[in-house]
Formats: structure tokens, C-alpha cells, sequence
């Protein structure tokens, strides 16, 4: 039977994606969980799995075209199943021209045959810095590209300023001075990308629709450096256990005992989510994205860590997977690699809470009535009181520090 392949939505925000490159071409077979496409969001470019198997019969949305979530991409049916006569013999959808095309003015008088028009340059460019283009009304044949190849990329058409056209006539008189009262020159206007745009979106939303309230402990992290230390020279693999995985660790297992704060508010209901997938915020030279690492209530610290890494460097370089920027359930944001020692973060929706960390530093603490010097980290849980009360968020923050100040907890969790 054929399956329609719709535009999915990777994110509760998102309205539109772009389809980067197909991974598949017609006719070739297809297995289910087999990458197809990339797709292109307002924060990341993500893998697309196919849903279903079978032969990849039918491509409706060509390369670089901005489709509303939910419309038709792609059609997987069997090799010898008949589709619909007209999707058969329609062409694909084609990107639109980047800009209307220069008209060519008409000659004075009759002469000999003009020669023939050269044909335009193809315009290598990203499927964001033609949909930026569009939206700017910029001829991208008059955009310098920077990326390979000479790439149009969307730094390049934000970049970009109209040639300043030159006097009408030589010679023609300077203008006059500005009178030394005139108005001061307005003020420069800062295009947002859409990345920046769709971050703006989220964040008033969660702040108008969740309403926060905020918890911060301080936490002693002297035993659980310790513990990264020797297990970073313990294993032979290459993967280092960072500050930001014990975090995840310790909430992976807090979670399991609060299940509460891995919920989803519903309305009237919860959504009790089965799977702990931890978002992890990232910042990209573009924004802030918060892709995820699933399953973390069964994986190891070790492997949390290798998970964490891989996250990093496929977010760099836009090969995440749907899920990984959809599928989250609880976020964590840490801004201790910039010194910050504590901040509150705001929810990403439809979670029910975020889990902020400060930096991890050196201070004296006292023990027994006595001074000591102790590696100190304040965290900070932002929740969303739909969900969770006061003191229900101080036992899960609670049970967060005390996993990270008796670190071994971590190994067996």
C-alpha cells in the first residue's frame, strides 16, 4: 500500500521545513528507520527517517523548498503498485526564481540584430539563503558567496548592501551641507535570522504560558571531580566525562524517583512520559538549539558521555536526527565553561522543567565547625507550577545534589 511522506514537524513550533538533500532517488529501495532526507528547520538540519519500507516510487518537493509542516514530499509504495495517474505525471515542485528577472529595455531604433542574451549563471546557494533572499527581494546573482565552492550562505545575503548608484549626470554638484541642527541619522535596523526569530517564539511563549518558579542549591561537587578524574583515566576508549554529564546522570536517575518533572502538561492532564530523553542546550554561531540524548535512564555515565559528544558534534555540523531534536523530555543548561556562577533558565515547552548549573569553582565552606576549601556548583530548577509545587521541586533538586555529592550513586544508577 502506498505511504504518503509528509513534511514532519520537528518541534512544537514549527511550521515549515526545507528539504536540504534527498539521501534517496526514485526508484531505489528503501528500509524503515533508513535516512531519506535532510531537512532543514529554523534551528538545526536534521536526518529524516523513513517511516515505512519499500521503493522511494515518487519525489514531490524537489531540493531547497520551503513546505508547510503536514503537505506531501515523498510517496513510498512497492515497485509494481499503480499510484494515481496524476501524481505520476506531475514534476516535482521547483524553487522559485531568487529574484525577478532584469527586463531589457527596448532599442531606440532599427539596427542590426542585437546578440543573443547571455544565459543567467546558475547561483550556487543554501536553501535558507534563498528563502532569506526571497524574503529581502535580493537578486542573489548580486550576492558574493563565501561559502565552498563560492556558496551563497545566509551570512552572505545579510551581509549584502545595494551597490550605491552613481550621480546622474558628471560633474554634478556636491550636496550641500547639513544644517548643524539636522536630525541625528536614524538608528541602524538589525535583520534577525530566522533561527533568532523562531528562538524569540518559543521563549515568549513558554514565559506566557508556563508559569515559572525557581529553586537554587548549592551543590559540592569536590567528591564527584574526583570521581570524573579517575574515571577519565580509567578508560582507555577516548571518551572524557564532562561536569555537564554527571548533570545528566544524576538527573536521569532524579527523574526516575520524580517522574512528575519528566511530564508534560496537558491541559487537563499529565503526560507521564515513559523514556528520560535529556535535552542538552547548545550554542550554535546561529542560536540556541536543545536536541537530546534518549534513553538516558538506561545508559551508563560513560555512555552518556560518548552519547553527549556525538550530540555536540552532529549539531555542529547539522546531522541531527528527528527525534534527537524533537523527542526530548526534561533540558538541562549549562554556562559554567563561561564562568557564570548561577542563572535561571527558561522552560523549553512542553517540558515540565529546565535544570540550569553554574560554573564549578573553589570556595571555603564549613565542615564540622571548622574552614575548608570545597569545588562549589549552584544549580537552579525553573518549573512550571501547572505541574509541580515548591516543595515537590526542592525534593527533586534535593535529590539532584545529593546524587552529585556521593557520586558513586552515579555508578550504580
Amino acid at each position: 500500500m502506498a505511504t504518503s511522506i509528509v513534511m514532519p514537524q520537528m518541534g512544537y513550533d514549527m511550521q515549515e521545513g526545507t528539504v536540504v538533500r534527498w539521501r534517496k532517488r526514485e526508484g531505489e529501495e528503501v528500509a524503515r528507520g533508513e535516512v531519506i532526507a535532510e531537512i532543514e528547520t529554523d534551528k538545526a538540519t536534521v536526518e529524516f527517517e523513513a517511516y515505512t519500507s519499500g521503493v522511494l516510487r515518487k519525489i514531490v518537493v524537489n531540493e531547497g523548498i520551503a513546505i508547510p509542516v503536514g503537505d506531501l514530499i515523498a510517496v513510498i509504495a512497492d515497485a509494481d503498485e499503480a499510484l494515481p495517474a496524476d501524481l505520476v505525471s506531475a514534476p516535482a515542485r521547483q524553487a522559485a526564481p531568487a529574484g525577478p528577472a532584469p527586463q531589457a529595455a527596448a532599442p531606440a531604433s532599427p539596427g542590426p540584430a542585437a546578440a543573443p542574451a547571455a544565459a543567467p549563471r546558475e547561483v550556487r546557494a543554501s536553501p535558507i539563503a534563498r528563502r532569506l533572499a526571497r524574503e529581502k527581494g535580493i537578486d542573489l546573482s548580486l550576492v558574493t558567496g563565501t561559502g565552498p565552492g563560492g556558496r551563497v550562505v545566509e551570512q552572505d545575503v545579510l551581509d549584502y548592501a545595494p551597490p550605491v548608484e552613481a550621480s546622474a549626470a558628471a560633474g554634478a554638484p556636491a550636496a550641500s551641507p547639513a544644517p548643524v541642527n539636522a536630525e541625528a541619522p536614524a538608528a541602524e535596523m538589525a535583520e534577525l535570522s530566522r533561527m533568532r526569530q523562531a528562538i524569540a517564539k518559543v521563549t515568549i511563549d513558554s514565559k506566557r504560558d508556563a508559569p515559572h518558579f525557581y529553586v537554587t542549591s548549592d551543590v559540592d561537587m569536590t567528591k564527584a571531580m574526583a570521581l570524573r578524574r579517575d574515571t577519565n583515566d580509567a578508560v582507555s576508549s577516548g571518551v572524557r566525562v564532562s561536569v555537564n554529564d554527571l548533570v545528566i546522570k544524576a538527573a536521569a536517575i532524579a527523574l526516575k524517583r520524580h517522574p512528575k518533572f519528566n511530564a508534560f502538561y496537558r491541559g487537563d492532564h499529565l503526560q507521564m512520559n515513559p523514556g528520560i530523553n535529556i535535552g542538552i542546550a547548545i550554542a550554535l554561531e546561529a542560536g540556541l538549539i536543545v536536541p537530546g540524548i534518549s534513553g538516558c535512564e538506561s545508559k551508563s555515565l560513560v555512555e552518556i558521555a560518548a552519547a553527549s559528544r556525538d550530540l555536540i558534534d552532529r549539531a555542529n555540523n547539522g546531522s541531527l536526527r528527528n527525534e534527537e531534536y524533537s523527542g526530548t523530555t526534561f533540558s538541562i543548561s549549562n554556562l559554567g565553561m563561561f564562568d557564570v556562577d548561577s542563572f535561571a533558565a527558561i522552560i523549553f515547552p512542553p517540558h515540565a522543567a529546565v535544570l540550569a548549573v553554574g560554573t564549578v569553582k573553589e570556595q571555603p565552606v564549613a565542615r564540622n565547625g571548622e574552614l575548608a576549601i570545597a569545588q562549589m556548583m549552584k544549580a537552579t530548577i525553573s518549573v512550571d507550577h501547572r505541574v509541580a509545587d515548591g516543595a515537590e521541586a526542592a525534593q527533586f533538586l534535593v535529590e539532584v545534589k545529593n546524587l552529585l555529592e556521593n557520586p558513586v550513586s552515579l555508578l550504580l544508577g
